[in-house]
């Protein structure tokens, strides 16, 4: 897996490289000139989406995670998002990081089992975000018939998947595999340990889902409000590039874009794909290659920064783990001061014995 990875990352390389050198640098250049002190508020955007994506996490947790601050779950979030974006591990180191840093607060199998909720209520939210807005401005946007019956078929694959994960933690099955091998090979320590716990995580997924529907689509309709933020952010850098916006037409940019990020997820950093997708949905609107290129350059450096802070946050929260927590002194009671105790108590009187042992001679 890693491997290949490393092949689609090279590969987005080249192809990012390819673009550019067609469009020129001069080109592109301009259009992010265009941009100016108005790329800040852009990145600012970015960041504002994780802050309510991490509303929507904290319905996914079950006691006593929930009970942690927004501010810890918002690092603890953006530490998993700086793993995924920055190493490529397939948006699955991310999610590990999330658990440990989670167990780091409370060992049980609710933090595997939070993430895994949260997980699907994401991808859940993009599929959902993609295809109502697909349906919206499907007669607005001028795309080719093969193009639209391939990025249905991928879809449709997308969310099949999608749906089989959460038939696979609403009836805690996501282990079945597991726990089959386990009875299979019953002198396998670890097979066997390793069963006991995902048979746990199966267990809490199993009642999250039956006993608190309610905030599962909470979390949806908090991952819907964070996706809603790429509207405005289309909107703003149409409005910077002065080329002639409304809300319908970034909406179109938001939509388009979700549903080419969804088809390549795989892809690490989304190298070059999240570049080539922006092109394609840039000139079904009627705008220009390099404007395309220049929105897609704009969300990478935007998803870099951000990645940047949660990396640090992930090394304060590591360097906070591992601090030694020394035990506080106690200080000595004053003598005076104990209850038990008075300065001002007398000795008992001594008693002279010697005149009794002097008549018992």
């Amino acid at each position: 897996m890693k491997k290949l990875n490393v092949i689609l990352l090279f590969a987005g390389v080249l192809f990012l490289s390819g673009l550019i050198y067609k469009i020129g640098l001069d080109e592109l250049w301009r259009e992010l000139g265009l941009l100016g002190w108005g790329l800040f508020p852009f990145i600012l955007g970015e960041g504002i989406a994780e802050m309510i994506h991490t509303v929507g996490w904290r319905y996914c947790l079950a006691e006593p995670y929930r009970s942690l601050s927004w501010w810890r779950l918002f690092q603890i979030r953006m530490s998993g998002y700086a793993i995924n974006y920055l190493t490529p591990t397939a948006a699955l180191g991310g999610e590990a990081t999330k658990v440990n840093l989670l167990l780091a607060y409370h060992r049980g199998p609710k933090a595997v089992s939070g993430v895994l909720i949260e997980k699907f209520c994401f991808a859940f939210s993009q599929v959902l975000f993609a295809l109502i807005g697909c349906v919206v401005i499907v007669t607005h946007v001028h795309l080719s018939g093969p193009l639209w019956l391939s990025m249905l078929l991928s879809m449709g694959l997308v969310s099949g998947g999608i749906f089989t994960f959460f038939l696979l933690q609403k009836y805690g099955k996501l282990g079945a595999l597991v726990r089959w091998l386990a009875a299979r090979w019953p002198a396998n320590s670890a097979l066997q340990n390793l069963a006991a716990q995902i048979t746990g995580v199966d267990e809490a997924l199993r009642t999250f889902y039956l006993q608190q529907p309610r905030n599962l689509w909470l979390a949806v309709s908090w991952h819907l409000a964070g996706f809603c933020m790429t509207i405005l952010q289309a909107w703003f850098f149409l409005y910077l590039l002065k080329q002639g916006t409304s809300l319908s037409m970034a909406a179109t940019v938001a939509f388009l874009g979700m549903w080419f990020d969804l088809l390549t997820f795989a892809v690490p950093m989304n190298m070059g794909s999240l570049e080539g997708t922006r092109i394609v949905v840039f000139k079904a609107i009627g705008r220009t290659a390099a404007a395309g290129i220049a929105y897609g350059l704009a969300i990478r450096l935007a998803q870099i920064t951000w990645s940047v802070l949660g990396l640090a946050l992930y090394g304060w929260l590591m360097a906070k783990e591992k601090k030694p927590n020394k035990p506080k002194e106690i200080p000595p009671i004053p003598l005076a001061s104990h209850p038990s105790i008075s300065l001002e108590q007398k000795a008992p009187p001594f008693k002279d014995t010697s005149s009794t042992a002097c008549r018992i001679r």
